[in-house]
């Protein structure tokens, strides 16, 4: 393959999103091959702090802190040097303390107490964390105050066409105008409009784990955008604190369990996600499974390789995207990412494999499906809305074992 066909594969995409994104384009030199640089206009370490005052504290309040989500966002918060708690609510436990509802939160005695989300006072409160269901999320954002930095945690926001959100989640989207004005919080993909942003739409774990190694691939066309198959598997917390007979531990330990075959409400985010990296329809092969763990998230994707395209390249490529991120790192080659590695942290872990069959590869990717793939992706999205260090409160290393 020539250098100028070489550089055009990669380069040559004519849009990289549709109109909406604005990415970088700049391109690395590795030899004689160019590579698509990281999408993010600023590198990591150079963040600005912009919209807060120096050691001024965020106000902050969590809707829904009665859920797997909204405790991992409490304990992400204990050690946040400019968030504070203000207002909590969960609704079947108002009135009660967290520890009471969370006894591993017994030390943190400043926290407020549960209220319901009809009586919650916003009048004291800068941002919040929405963590409640899908469905319900849209009249709630819908009535709070315009001034409030929001970031949502459910899947009402992360659909643009509100018809397929109507079709995926069987009910009419309440919410349209604040649907045009949701930004999508893949963090290292749309870092820049996640800035300015006043809604911003939380992605799911699944989507997560998936387009953080695909779209760096889509975009320079590495990969044939057809037949992308992906294996995905989660921890049994991805699943909610709701009691349901399918989470029961003698239903799922010592197994493995698939659901949603074929038709998980994730697979829409997910072409969505892809699609636009494209700039043309993308269709994939989805597959989840329950894990008997409680946390972590593993997906394995197979792809085909763009004609001329080897390993070598989709490795140097997604090194070129990530080597100034601070949450997704690729591995030495022949490594293979463990969700055992990120367990507790705010991680991606990432690497790429030659399959035994000709021109197709094996991406494997891991998450903390509660941290990466829900609050600490959250809180992440929040530091940045607030001009607040993009770590800040997510220096966890991972718990091993």
């Amino acid at each position: 393959m020539s250098t100028a066909s070489l550089s055009s594969t990669f380069l040559d995409r004519g849009c990289f999103l549709k109109s909406e994104e604005r990415l970088s384009s700049l391109a690395k030199q590795n030899g004689n091959k160019k590579y698509f640089g990281r999408s993010n206009t600023l590198p990591f370490k150079s963040l600005r702090v912009s919209n807060s005052k120096p050691g001024q504290e965020a106000r902050v309040a969590l809707l829904g802190a009665s859920g797997y989500t909204g405790a991992e966002i409490i304990r992400l918060l204990t050690n946040h040097p400019f968030f504070g708690i203000t207002v909590m609510t969960a609704d079947r436990n108002a009135g009660k303390s967290i520890e009471s509802v969370f006894p591993h939160f017994v030390t943190q005695k400043d926290l407020p107490t549960l209220v319901s989300t009809s009586d919650a006072n916003f009048s004291d409160v800068d941002a919040v964390f929405c963590c409640l269901p899908h469905g319900t999320t849209q009249e709630i954002i819908k009535g709070l105050p315009r001034r409030l930095k929001i970031v949502d945690l459910s899947a009402d926001f992360r659909l643009r066409d509100i018809s397929e959100y109507e079709e995926w989640y069987g009910q009419p989207h309440r919410a349209p105008n604040l649907q045009e004005e949701a930004v999508y919080g893949l963090t290292e993909i749309y870092r820049e409009k996640v800035r300015y942003a006043r809604l911003v739409a939380n992605p799911g774990c699944y989507p997560t784990s998936i387009q953080l190694p695909l779209i760096p691939l889509i975009k320079t066309n590495l990969i044939e955008h057809g037949n992308i198959i992906i294996d995905s598997k989660s921890g049994v917390s991805g699943a909610g604190r709701g009691a349901k007979v399918s989470n029961l531990y003698t239903e799922l330990t010592e197994g493995i369990m698939s659901y949603g075959v074929t038709k998980h409400r994730h697979v829409p985010e997910i072409e969505q996600g892809l699609s636009d990296a494209a700039c043309s329809k993308v269709t994939v092969s989805f597959t989840p499974h329950l894990m008997p763990m409680s946390r972590g998230m593993q997906s394995t994707i197979y792809v085909q390789m763009a004609s001329g395209v080897t390993i070598e390249d989709l490795y140097h490529q997604l090194k070129v995207s990530y080597e100034n991120e601070e949450f997704v790192k690729l591995l030495d080659k022949g490594i293979v990412p463990r969700t055992h590695d990120v367990r507790g942290s705010n991680y991606c872990y990432v690497n790429v494999f030659p399959d035994r069959i000709r021109g197709r590869a094996i991406i494997i990717s891991v998450i903390d499906n509660l941290v990466k793939g829900a609050s600490g992706q959250a809180l992440q999205n929040l530091n940045i809305m607030m001009g607040f260090p993009e770590r800040t409160g997510l220096e966890y290393l991972p718990l091993f074992p």
